[in-house]
């Protein structure tokens, strides 16, 4: 038991989280990607040395996971691609120009390249590269001058965001830009649920700012995954929950307080609530520790049932016949 909990520590000390998404969306992602590359890649040699192209390729290379591993990722969008590049750019080549061959040159312009993307909200994590590459990509780069930042940087944008468009519009999950993909309001989820809710749009906004840390999601894009799991949860039956041996439950709660709980024993007849049990929390506020707990306790704190699907765990829907 030990050792399961220091595995729980270490995974996540190190952020290790699930990947939701199926084999088919991982592999369109790395189809897109190197459909991209090859396009960059060789627009890169037709206008610079080949050692100069193939840092660039680097740069545009992380843009290329962002685009098509994330494609609705706040990160990917038009905006924080185009301007975070460009403006990256053109502070590694003013930072060159006014302190050449200095050792905190490429520090500094990296530096004031993310400050900037800051403030002008487009926050792009290849565009570091791009200014570095300003500064330390060679002679060949120094000469461009701001020239760099049209060809190549400008061009090979607009290829891979072209690339990304045409790509993604093939898939009506992916398109890209994110606000295409985006179901039309109300769609699916009933407005008595929707109503009822007790979060919304400004809510979930203002939570984002309480952080105080860039998160790589939108807020529009959290309340659409809020209007899915409101609209997961409509389809679910309010029933008694049945207690079986070896099936396990969730308590329904938020953040560090939820948890995941398998029956590892328990009496034949679940209905009487002075009868004990026995469970694992299998995940979640207080994973791996054992206990037992009386019926009536367990109903007390039990939510609903769940599965786990290989990557995460999911709700269990009892469909309504008719």
């Amino acid at each position: 038991m030990k050792s399961e909990r220091n595995e729980w520590s270490l995974r996540a000390l190190l952020g290790l989280g699930d990947n939701n998404t199926s084999h088919t969306e991982k592999l369109i992602s790395g189809l897109g990607a190197m459909l991209s590359i090859v396009l960059v890649y060789y627009i890169s040699h037709w206008y610079l040395e080949s050692h100069s192209g193939a840092l660039m390729v680097a740069s545009m290379g992380a843009t290329a996971v962002l685009l098509f591993a994330v494609p609705h990722g706040a990160l990917s969008q038009p905006w924080a691609v185009l301007v975070g590049h460009l403006v990256s750019g053109a502070i590694g080549v003013s930072c060159q120009i006014l302190l050449p061959d200095h050792p905190m040159t490429p520090a500094l312009a990296v530096g004031l390249a993310v400050a900037a993307m800051h403030y002008l909200r487009c926050i792009h994590p290849p565009g570091g590269a791009t200014a570095l590459t300003a500064v330390v990509g060679g002679e060949s780069v120094h000469a461009l001058g701001y020239a760099y930042l049209f060809t190549p940087v400008l061009l090979n944008l607009i290829c891979m965001l072209s690339v990304a468009v045409l790509f993604n519009a093939l898939f009506h999950w992916r398109r890209y830009p994110a606000v295409l993909a985006r179901r039309p309001a109300n769609a699916g989820v009933p407005v008595m649920d929707r109503q009822s809710s007790m979060l919304t749009h400004e809510d979930l906004a203002a939570a984002m700012e309480k952080l105080d840390s860039y998160v790589d999601v939108t807020s529009e894009e959290l309340a659409q995954l809020f209007d899915l799991a409101v609209e997961h949860a409509a389809q679910s039956r309010q029933e008694p929950i049945s207690l079986e041996v070896g099936r396990y439950y969730s308590n329904g709660l938020y953040g560090e307080k939820w948890a995941i709980r398998q029956i590892l024993d328990g009496p034949e007849n679940m209905a009487s609530e002075r009868e004990r049990l026995v469970f694992k929390t299998v995940a979640g506020d207080g994973s791996y520790a054992t206990g037992s707990c009386t019926l009536r306790e367990f109903r007390e704190w039990v939510g609903f049932p769940v599965e786990f699907t290989g990557e995460r765990w999911v709700r269990l829907v009892i469909q309504t016949p008719g």
